[in-house]
């Protein structure tokens, strides 16, 4: 009998360690709203998990008693014990808006002008910041705007990787204000002793007849390269398991070598390599010895997990150790951006990166990959590391921004490039600023700072504001007759003198049909971003109407807007036929 007993204890307890549980619950803030898409990590695993659109999650485990880490931008990271029986109710707490070192930077800012917050966007395992689209506002209460310039492309190329996907574009991965730069619109040569050239022009709104557009052209000057200073370049180049496909580490690797077979003899190249350990794969090397180099990168594999504060660390010192006093230093990573091992958010990721950029070390960004790709750990990275994001979906990618734009990707003319916008309340009622739109929680934080962005060699960036004209205003203004008055605020590289342009934006309308066929194609291009992003703001414009402007202003000799009419006739096709079947 006693046997009999212990044999049914020894099978009861057996059950009980391989008990399957299910754990459940949701995750809120203070004040009881549900936070989304919360980053959960399980102790006893060490498995990644996200919070559906309701806060609410559900993990199995094999353990009753186990602990959960939960990460989310804005929030504090804490770890709680758990009872996997129990239902988890998990409350986190907002940082601190006043703490400077996690607090997000606006990208355009209105001043004292409020704005408001939208729900988030999810796309499997893929992380973008949320964005918050400009607002209409009244020139009259709030004249004055400003925003950050910077010569990111990132968004273009990961929209064309979406639609030849034939999926659906996340509207928080679309940046207007990349779209346009992708494209370099518009471009006029600087005077011989100016950094910044500025232009303007007015024009009918081809998706609201009542208002107006007003076009900012700002193009920045080319570097002589007889001239250009050596370059010490350090390549870090992600080699975890993540980066194991063809589209991934191979696309990095055939890159880096495009680029070393440009470099000069006078120039410097190191590489940093993670994937499990993170190690210095080359030793400082002249750029002559080019096939040294480019056997050095075709030796990489991919393999092991992806400590990539580390391994930025270990880039910045060897950058550091190599630096070329009034040369070109710049960090450039390579990676999905799927940090695993260490400091793996994005406000610790950018605490790293900002104490790192005092040095005078740019920093590149090269984003790959799909379905875990980290879009907002790399955005983070760029702007706090004094430098630029590209997303290279194939290898005509890689080569334009590796080979074809070289200059305007690695030598900058101008750091700290912000934009201050007046308007005349005598001529402008209310406007909206097209693109630029601010993360969420730097909206959420009243106290939030305009930081500006790095502009280099030969770039154009184009801004564009959608306005109504003022009707029977009596309004004085010290530069009558202008619609707007535009002060271009930004540092000499490398000096870092604080200058100022000055321009007028007088009243030059033209029919739409009448101005440059670069400003029409970008705002077929505006358009195509606000039609993707769901906008309100693009009112009853339609496919056609897009597709109309993109074909009678595209030149057919630039194979890049050649290319976007591809792209638009496919994201057309998917997204009309989409809705037919009742998807959207």
């Amino acid at each position: 009998m006693k046997r009999t007993i212990l044999y049914i204890l020894a099978i009861f307890f057996a059950n009980s360690l391989s008990a399957q549980y299910y754990l459940r619950g949701e995750i809120k803030d203070k004040s009881g709203q549900p936070i989304q898409n919360v980053k959960m990590i399980l102790r006893s695993t060490h498995l990644t998990y996200y919070a559906g659109n309701s806060g609410g999650f559900g993990i199995s485990t094999d353990f009753l008693y186990d602990s959960l880490t939960v990460i989310h931008e804005g929030y504090e990271t804490q770890t709680v014990g758990i009872k996997s029986d129990v239902y988890q109710e998990i409350v986190m707490k907002k940082l601190n808006a006043n703490d400077n070192k996690n607090r997000q930077k606006l990208i355009s800012i209105t001043k004292d002008f409020n704005q408001t917050s939208k729900y988030k966007w999810f796309f499997g395992d893929e992380s973008y910041f949320s964005l918050v689209e400009n607002a209409v506002v009244d020139a009259e209460k709030y004249p004055n705007t400003g925003f950050s310039l910077n010569i990111n492309k990132a968004s273009y190329s990961n929209i064309r990787r979406f639609i030849n996907m034939k999926s659906s574009v996340p509207p928080d991965a679309v940046r207007v204000e990349e779209l346009l730069n992708y494209f370099n619109l518009h471009y006029v040569e600087p005077e011989k002793d100016q950094v910044f050239r500025v232009e303007s022009q007015i024009s009918e709104c081809p998706w609201n007849i009542k208002n107006n557009l007003l076009y900012l052209n700002i193009s920045a000057r080319k570097i002589n390269m007889d001239k250009v200073p050596p370059s010490n370049l350090v390549f870090l180049i992600d080699a975890s398991g993540s980066m194991d496909m063809p589209n991934r580490l191979p696309l990095v690797k055939a890159a880096f070598q495009m680029l070393v077979k440009n470099l000069r003899t006078i120039d410097t190249v190191s590489i940093v390599k993670y994937g499990g350990p993170v190690q210095v794969w080359l030793q400082p090397t002249s750029g002559g010895q080019k096939e040294k180099i480019i056997q050095s990168i075709e030796e990489l594999t991919a393999d092991g997990d992806t400590p990539g504060e580390s391994a930025i660390r270990l880039a910045y010192r060897i950058a550091k150790s190599t630096f070329i006093k009034g040369g070109t230093n710049r960090v450039i990573l390579a990676t999905d951006g799927d940090f695993n091992v260490g400091e793996t958010t994005e406000e610790a990721l950018e605490d790293l990166i900002v104490k790192e950029r005092q040095s005078g070390l740019y920093l590149t960004c090269l984003g790959v990959g799909m379905g875990n790709f980290k879009d907002s750990k790399l955005e983070t990275l760029a702007k706090k590391g004094n430098g630029n994001y590209a997303y290279l979906d194939d290898i005509q990618e890689a080569e334009k921004v590796l080979v074809k734009e070289v200059t305007q990707t690695f030598y900058t003319v101008a750091d700290n490039v912000f934009l201050n916008v007046q308007f005349n309340p005598a001529l402008v009622s209310e406007y909206r600023l097209i693109g630029f739109d601010n993360k969420r929680d730097a909206v959420a934080d009243s106290t939030g700072e305009l930081e500006g962005g790095e502009i280099g060699s030969g770039n154009s960036v184009m801004a564009i504001f959608e306005y109504k004209s003022a009707i029977n205003k009596i309004n004085e203004f010290p530069t009558s007759g202008a619609v707007a008055q535009v002060v271009l605020s930004y540092n000499t590289s490398p000096d870092k003198t604080r200058k100022e342009v000055r321009f007028d934006c007088r009243q030059n309308y033209l029919p739409f049909n009448s101005i440059d066929k670069e400003l029409q194609f970008g705002t077929a291009l505006a358009m195509f971003g606000m039609k993707l992003r769901q906008s309100k703001n693009l009112g009853i414009a339609d496919w056609n109407d897009i597709e109309s402007i993109a074909t009678t202003s595209a030149n057919p000799e630039n194979y890049l807007q050649r290319d976007f009419i591809k792209l638009l006739k496919e994201a057309r096709k998917f997204y009309t036929k989409k809705r037919k079947k009742g998807y959207d």
